[in-house]
């Protein structure tokens, strides 16, 4: 079973970028998106549905903000929209889809760049998602958690670390939190195939980042440890440029 997740920086300007040709060619069984900036009236579902897919949207109340969709050839038993937390899911951050044998979340984690409100709010967030995650996996133990986390990890994730030791998205507070949300039964599957460095996911769209590879790895597949043994491989592409993020692949048994 192949996996995808990808921040699309719009959805809508994606699909004019040849996003629907690309996803046909990746023959992914189930698809993360994240920032996709429309709500579900926006888009042609037809485009999707021809290529063998459920639609599954959780937008913003926000016009042209935010928002997470899952695509899926295999329909669900179950479909869980945000968590119940108003200030968060009318932000359109979670959309869960739960099958027979596992569970697949597409997450959008608050961004805090743009001052300290909302660096504020996205610890908030965090903190507030790691205890709905702890409760979850109660129910739901074979979980994993797809989309961009907006946190590089360690230093090997970021093209400097040095001069980005205090932006937002490398902050010591965030390096922590995402550290202790594996620690608490994740796996970070692209690194436990690929330990080395120069691995990215997002590029600023300044100074020709993407072209000299100046990113960050913010976008992740955390699969639970109970689904260790069905990890079968994992990728990112960075070849692929419908948006300033670009898609992280994983592979299960």
């Amino acid at each position: 079973m192949k996996l995808l997740t990808y921040n699309v920086n719009g959805i809508r300007a994606a699909l004019n970028k040849g996003f629907a040709d690309w996803l046909q060619s990746t023959n992914a069984d189930v698809v993360a998106l994240q920032e996709v900036k429309a709500d579900e009236s926006q888009i042609n579902r037809a485009v999707f549905e021809d290529l063998g897919y459920h639609i599954y949207w959780n937008a913003a109340v926000k016009k042209g903000y935010s928002g997470v969709a899952v695509l899926t050839k295999k329909k669900p038993q179950h479909v869980q929209y945000g968590c119940g937390k108003e200030v968060y899911d009318q932000e359109g951050r979670m959309l869960r889809l739960d099958f027979d044998d596992f569970s697949f979340m597409s997450l959008y984690l608050p961004s805090g760049t743009t001052g300290d409100m909302r660096q504020a709010f996205k610890m908030e967030f965090c903190h507030d998602f790691q205890d709905y995650i702890d409760d979850l996996k109660k129910e739901v133990p074979n979980l994993i958690v797809s989309g961009d986390y907006n946190i590089c990890h360690q230093a090997i994730d970021i093209h400097n670390p040095k001069t980005n030791a205090n932006s937002s998205g490398f902050l010591p507070e965030e390096r922590e939190w995402i550290g202790k949300f594996m620690e608490s039964g994740f796996i970070d599957s692209f690194r436990h195939f690929h330990p080395e460095p120069h691995q990215y996911t997002w590029w600023t769209f300044r100074a020709g980042a993407r072209e000299r590879n100046l990113g960050w790895r913010i976008d992740y597949h955390l699969v639970a440890e109970s689904l260790r043994d069905r990890l079968k491989d994992a990728a990112i592409w960075p070849d692929v440029k419908h948006s300033d993020h670009c898609p992280v692949m994983l592979e299960l048994h």
